[in-house]
């Protein structure tokens, strides 16, 4: 069961959408790789806003998904192509449903 989740906010800098989008693509891999990461969604919300939402069945998936490969590569690209610093937050799942 999905109990807790992280919800990221990035925000492009102008001219480097593309290389944002091309790194979340890119990251899929990573994800799969990660055991304790069972849901893991690369998201755009608008034409420079793009997210990453991944659930965790408890709080040491969440840890070693935030201590691994993927956080490790937005944070060493983040000054070169984010606006502003990522917006990381742990939120809880109330409900979820995963089919595919």
């Amino acid at each position: 069961m999905l109990k807790v989740a992280l919800l990221a906010r990035l925000e492009a800098k102008p001219g480097k959408e593309a290389d944002v989008e091309a790194l979340l693509k890119g990251a899929l891999s990573l994800a799969d790789a990660e055991s304790q990461t069972p849901v893991w969604f690369a998201i755009k919300l608008g034409p420079s806003s793009f997210g990453i939402f991944d659930a965790f069945a408890d709080e040491s998936g969440r840890t070693a998904h935030l201590n691994g490969q993927i956080a490790a590569a937005l944070m060493a690209k983040a000054p070169e192509l984010l606006a502003k610093p990522p917006q990381i937050d742990k939120v809880d799942v109330l409900a979820a449903k995963v089919s595919g």
